[in-house]
Protein backbone atom coordinates (compact mmCIF):
# COMPACT_ATOMS: atom_id res chain seq x y z
CA UNK A 1 0.00 0.00 0.00
CA UNK A 2 1.28 4.09 0.07
CA UNK A 3 3.80 4.19 2.02
CA UNK A 4 2.12 7.72 2.95
CA UNK A 5 -0.17 4.89 5.63
CA UNK A 6 2.60 4.57 7.68
CA UNK A 7 2.25 7.53 10.04
CA UNK A 8 -0.17 8.53 11.32
CA UNK A 9 -2.59 5.97 10.12
CA UNK A 10 -0.17 3.20 11.11
CA UNK A 11 1.01 4.60 14.00
CA UNK A 12 -2.68 5.17 15.18
CA UNK A 13 -3.80 1.62 14.67
CA UNK A 14 -0.51 0.22 16.27
CA UNK A 15 -1.40 2.97 19.32
CA UNK A 16 -5.47 1.66 19.48
CA UNK A 17 -4.59 -2.21 18.78
CA UNK A 18 -2.03 -1.80 21.97
CA UNK A 19 -4.51 0.34 24.43
CA UNK A 20 -7.49 -2.32 23.51
CA UNK A 21 -5.86 -5.24 24.72
CA UNK A 22 -2.92 -4.02 26.83
CA UNK A 23 -0.14 -5.49 24.96
CA UNK A 24 2.14 -5.00 22.37
CA UNK A 25 1.06 -7.88 19.54
CA UNK A 26 4.36 -8.06 17.65
CA UNK A 27 7.91 -6.42 17.90
CA UNK A 28 8.03 -5.84 14.27
CA UNK A 29 6.12 -4.15 11.86
CA UNK A 30 7.04 -4.62 8.06
CA UNK A 31 5.23 -1.74 5.46
CA UNK A 32 4.93 -3.12 2.00
CA UNK A 33 5.29 -0.97 -0.71
CA UNK A 34 3.06 -0.49 -4.02
CA UNK A 35 1.98 -2.95 -6.27
CA UNK A 36 1.89 -2.21 -10.18
CA UNK A 37 1.26 -3.63 -13.12
CA UNK A 38 3.31 -3.27 -16.55
CA UNK A 39 3.98 0.05 -15.32
CA UNK A 40 0.95 1.61 -14.41
CA UNK A 41 -1.63 0.97 -11.04
CA UNK A 42 -3.39 -1.71 -10.98
CA UNK A 43 -7.53 -1.17 -11.58
CA UNK A 44 -10.11 -3.53 -12.76
CA UNK A 45 -12.12 -0.70 -14.75
CA UNK A 46 -8.58 -0.54 -17.45
CA UNK A 47 -8.39 -4.50 -17.14
CA UNK A 48 -4.97 -3.86 -15.51
CA UNK A 49 -4.88 -6.61 -13.17
CA UNK A 50 -4.33 -9.99 -12.45
CA UNK A 51 -5.80 -12.07 -9.68
CA UNK A 52 -3.63 -14.81 -7.07
CA UNK A 53 -5.42 -17.96 -9.03
CA UNK A 54 -4.14 -15.90 -12.90
CA UNK A 55 -0.85 -16.28 -11.90
CA UNK A 56 -1.00 -20.02 -11.21
CA UNK A 57 -3.22 -20.97 -13.85
CA UNK A 58 -2.04 -18.66 -16.50
CA UNK A 59 -5.53 -17.56 -17.19
CA UNK A 60 -4.90 -13.74 -17.45
CA UNK A 61 -4.26 -11.63 -20.41
CA UNK A 62 -1.13 -10.33 -19.47
CA UNK A 63 0.79 -13.46 -18.99
CA UNK A 64 1.65 -15.78 -21.28
CA UNK A 65 2.48 -19.21 -19.18
CA UNK A 66 1.34 -20.58 -15.29
CA UNK A 67 3.56 -19.80 -12.71
CA UNK A 68 4.11 -21.65 -9.83
CA UNK A 69 3.53 -20.45 -6.16
CA UNK A 70 7.19 -20.12 -5.26
CA UNK A 71 8.30 -18.73 -8.15
CA UNK A 72 6.02 -15.96 -8.22
CA UNK A 73 8.03 -15.52 -4.43
CA UNK A 74 10.89 -15.42 -5.54
CA UNK A 75 9.93 -13.01 -8.49
CA UNK A 76 8.56 -10.76 -5.58
CA UNK A 77 11.65 -11.18 -3.48
CA UNK A 78 13.79 -10.03 -5.64
CA UNK A 79 12.69 -7.12 -4.82
CA UNK A 80 13.19 -5.21 -1.57
CA UNK A 81 9.61 -4.80 0.56
CA UNK A 82 9.82 -1.21 0.97
CA UNK A 83 10.54 -0.86 -3.15
CA UNK A 84 7.29 -0.14 -5.87
CA UNK A 85 7.03 -4.15 -7.33
CA UNK A 86 6.21 -3.69 -11.10
CA UNK A 87 5.00 -7.24 -12.25
CA UNK A 88 5.17 -7.90 -15.35
CA UNK A 89 5.17 -11.21 -17.58
CA UNK A 90 8.90 -10.58 -18.69
CA UNK A 91 9.89 -10.35 -14.96
CA UNK A 92 7.98 -13.37 -14.23
CA UNK A 93 9.81 -15.48 -16.83
CA UNK A 94 13.14 -13.86 -15.80
CA UNK A 95 12.63 -14.89 -12.26
CA UNK A 96 11.46 -18.46 -13.45
CA UNK A 97 14.67 -19.37 -14.99
CA UNK A 98 16.70 -17.94 -11.78
CA UNK A 99 14.96 -19.61 -9.66
CA UNK A 100 14.57 -23.03 -11.21
CA UNK A 101 18.70 -22.48 -11.48
CA UNK A 102 18.79 -21.88 -7.63
CA UNK A 103 16.73 -25.42 -7.07
CA UNK A 104 19.22 -27.26 -9.53
CA UNK A 105 21.93 -25.90 -7.18
CA UNK A 106 20.44 -27.09 -4.20
CA UNK A 107 19.67 -30.11 -6.10
CA UNK A 108 23.31 -30.88 -6.10
CA UNK A 109 24.22 -30.29 -2.50
CA UNK A 110 24.11 -34.23 -1.82
CA UNK A 111 26.03 -35.16 -4.97
CA UNK A 112 29.55 -32.69 -4.17
CA UNK A 113 32.29 -34.44 -3.55
CA UNK A 114 34.40 -33.00 -0.32
CA UNK A 115 37.91 -31.86 -0.49
CA UNK A 116 41.06 -31.19 1.73
CA UNK A 117 40.55 -27.55 0.92
CA UNK A 118 37.87 -25.07 0.44
CA UNK A 119 38.34 -22.54 -2.42
CA UNK A 120 35.04 -20.35 -1.39
CA UNK A 121 34.98 -18.46 1.28
CA UNK A 122 32.19 -20.35 3.38
CA UNK A 123 32.13 -18.70 6.67
CA UNK A 124 32.04 -15.42 5.25
CA UNK A 125 29.75 -16.45 2.54
CA UNK A 126 27.01 -17.19 5.42
CA UNK A 127 27.84 -14.21 7.64
CA UNK A 128 27.17 -12.14 4.22
CA UNK A 129 23.75 -13.45 4.39
CA UNK A 130 22.76 -13.14 7.98
CA UNK A 131 23.90 -9.33 7.25
CA UNK A 132 21.78 -8.83 4.31
CA UNK A 133 18.28 -10.11 6.21
CA UNK A 134 19.45 -8.15 9.34
CA UNK A 135 19.80 -4.94 6.55
CA UNK A 136 15.81 -4.03 7.15
CA UNK A 137 15.12 -7.98 5.55
CA UNK A 138 17.26 -7.02 2.39
CA UNK A 139 15.74 -9.85 0.54
CA UNK A 140 17.61 -9.05 -3.03
CA UNK A 141 21.11 -8.61 -1.17
CA UNK A 142 20.25 -12.42 -0.11
CA UNK A 143 19.41 -14.00 -2.99
CA UNK A 144 22.49 -12.24 -4.84
CA UNK A 145 24.03 -14.27 -2.40
CA UNK A 146 22.37 -17.30 -2.58
CA UNK A 147 23.53 -16.81 -6.34
CA UNK A 148 27.15 -16.62 -5.37
CA UNK A 149 26.78 -19.73 -3.71
CA UNK A 150 25.21 -21.39 -6.74
CA UNK A 151 27.92 -21.02 -8.99
CA UNK A 152 30.23 -22.71 -6.61
CA UNK A 153 28.33 -25.51 -6.29
CA UNK A 154 28.34 -25.52 -10.16
CA UNK A 155 31.72 -25.74 -9.87
CA UNK A 156 32.47 -28.14 -7.74
CA UNK A 157 30.12 -29.95 -9.72
CA UNK A 158 32.57 -29.43 -12.90
CA UNK A 159 35.99 -29.90 -10.83
CA UNK A 160 36.86 -26.65 -10.89
CA UNK A 161 36.29 -25.73 -7.35
CA UNK A 162 36.55 -27.85 -4.10
CA UNK A 163 34.84 -27.85 -0.80
CA UNK A 164 35.74 -29.19 2.78
CA UNK A 165 32.70 -31.72 4.49
CA UNK A 166 32.77 -29.10 7.16
CA UNK A 167 32.52 -26.13 4.77
CA UNK A 168 29.95 -28.66 2.71
CA UNK A 169 27.64 -28.80 5.97
CA UNK A 170 27.72 -25.44 6.74
CA UNK A 171 26.90 -24.34 2.97
CA UNK A 172 23.86 -27.17 2.99
CA UNK A 173 22.45 -26.16 6.07
CA UNK A 174 22.95 -22.44 5.29
CA UNK A 175 21.26 -22.56 2.15
CA UNK A 176 17.96 -24.49 3.22
CA UNK A 177 17.55 -22.08 5.91
CA UNK A 178 17.38 -18.96 3.71
CA UNK A 179 15.89 -20.96 0.36
CA UNK A 180 13.28 -22.83 2.44
CA UNK A 181 12.81 -21.71 6.04
CA UNK A 182 13.42 -17.77 5.84
CA UNK A 183 12.62 -16.76 2.04
CA UNK A 184 9.70 -19.84 2.25
CA UNK A 185 10.73 -21.39 -1.43
CA UNK A 186 9.32 -25.06 -2.05
CA UNK A 187 11.88 -26.88 -3.93
CA UNK A 188 10.00 -28.07 -7.45
CA UNK A 189 11.08 -28.31 -10.83
CA UNK A 190 10.01 -28.08 -14.22
CA UNK A 191 8.84 -30.88 -14.61
CA UNK A 192 6.50 -30.99 -11.35
CA UNK A 193 4.90 -27.71 -12.75
CA UNK A 194 4.23 -29.11 -16.04
CA UNK A 195 2.17 -32.14 -14.99
CA UNK A 196 -0.43 -29.83 -13.18
CA UNK A 197 -0.93 -26.26 -13.43
CA UNK A 198 -3.61 -26.15 -10.65
CA UNK A 199 -1.36 -28.08 -8.80
CA UNK A 200 -0.04 -24.09 -7.33
CA UNK A 201 -3.03 -22.85 -7.00
CA UNK A 202 -4.31 -25.93 -5.05
CA UNK A 203 -0.86 -25.99 -2.90
CA UNK A 204 -1.52 -22.36 -2.13
CA UNK A 205 -4.83 -22.68 -0.81
CA UNK A 206 -3.72 -25.21 1.60
CA UNK A 207 -1.04 -22.93 2.57
CA UNK A 208 -3.47 -19.99 4.10
CA UNK A 209 -5.91 -22.21 5.14
CA UNK A 210 -3.56 -23.37 7.35
CA UNK A 211 -2.58 -19.81 8.17
CA UNK A 212 -5.82 -19.00 8.64
CA UNK A 213 -6.30 -21.54 11.31
CA UNK A 214 -3.03 -20.68 13.38
CA UNK A 215 -4.67 -17.08 13.21
CA UNK A 216 -8.07 -19.05 14.53
CA UNK A 217 -9.66 -17.40 11.47
CA UNK A 218 -11.79 -20.77 10.81
CA UNK A 219 -14.58 -18.88 9.12
CA UNK A 220 -11.93 -18.61 6.06
CA UNK A 221 -10.44 -22.15 7.42
CA UNK A 222 -14.06 -23.78 6.45
CA UNK A 223 -14.58 -21.80 3.15
CA UNK A 224 -11.21 -22.63 1.87
CA UNK A 225 -11.89 -26.13 2.79
CA UNK A 226 -15.43 -26.35 1.22
CA UNK A 227 -14.14 -24.62 -1.86
CA UNK A 228 -11.78 -27.71 -2.20
CA UNK A 229 -14.13 -29.85 -1.49
CA UNK A 230 -16.11 -28.79 -4.12
CA UNK A 231 -13.45 -29.20 -6.60
CA UNK A 232 -12.91 -32.69 -5.71
CA UNK A 233 -10.45 -32.06 -3.10
CA UNK A 234 -10.98 -33.49 0.61
CA UNK A 235 -9.25 -32.29 3.83
CA UNK A 236 -8.84 -34.34 7.11
CA UNK A 237 -7.82 -32.44 10.01
CA UNK A 238 -6.08 -34.24 12.33
CA UNK A 239 -5.47 -33.27 15.92
CA UNK A 240 -2.11 -31.50 14.61
CA UNK A 241 -4.20 -29.89 12.06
Amino acid sequence: GGMDLKFPHHECEIAQAEACNNQTPVNYWMHANMLIMNGKKMAKSTGNFILPNEIFSGDNPHITKAFAPSVARFFMLQAHYRSILDFTNNGLLASEKGFYRLMDAVNLLDDLKTSSTSTFNVSEWKQKCYDAMNDDFNSPIVIANLFDAVKYINQIKEGIATITKDDLTTLKATINAFVFDILGLVNVTKADTGTDKLSGAVELLIQLRQEARANKDFAMSDKIRDELAAAGIQLNDGKEG
